[in-house]
């Protein structure tokens, strides 16, 4: 950090602006590891509430995998390597696994999401409109959102 002399004198630092990827820190409850805060604070009130979800309970196949059988001229993935034929390859599968799943709803908690996170979570969107389910998609970003979630979910069970 660089410091700066003011007025008087005295020393006064810089405050910086994080660069890169989001990063939560993984947390244990109840024997779950679950991949941040948001969705551990989500699991406990969905159970002080007693509303039975899975935790990462399905994996949802968005684009099947495929074999490319043309030429691809491209550098790496990362943009490293040489400019060269990159095809004839097999195409891996985009999945999505949701934070929650349960009967008639899921549930993604998102605090900050990363770069390719709204492109996934289209895929998904478009996943469901096909597949025509019957879920009701929840995606809280902070603690006041999960309860009120909570309460969404059990005012439709009332119903």
């Amino acid at each position: 950090m660089q410091a700066q002399h003011n007025k008087i004198g005295t020393m006064r630092s810089r405050r910086y602006k994080k660069k890169g990827p989001v990063r939560s820190k993984k947390v244990t409850y109840d024997g779950i590891t679950f991949q941040s805060g948001l969705e551990k604070y989500m699991y406990m009130a969905l159970k002080k509430a007693k509303i039975k979800a899975r935790y990462e309970g399905a994996t949802y196949e968005l684009i099947p995998s495929f074999n490319y059988d043309k030429s691809c001229y491209e550098r790496q993935s990362n943009g490293k390597g040489d400019y060269r034929d990159r095809g004839n390859k097999k195409i891996l599968n985009i999945k999505y696994t949701p934070d929650f799943v349960g009967d008639r709803f899921i549930i993604e908690c998102k605090g900050r999401a990363n770069e390719s996170f709204p492109i996934r979570w289209k895929l998904f969107k478009m996943y469901l409109y096909h597949t025509r389910s019957e879920v009701t998609l929840y995606k809280p970003q902070n603690q006041k959102e999960c309860d009120e979630t909570v309460n969404l979910i059990l005012g439709k069970k009332k119903i």
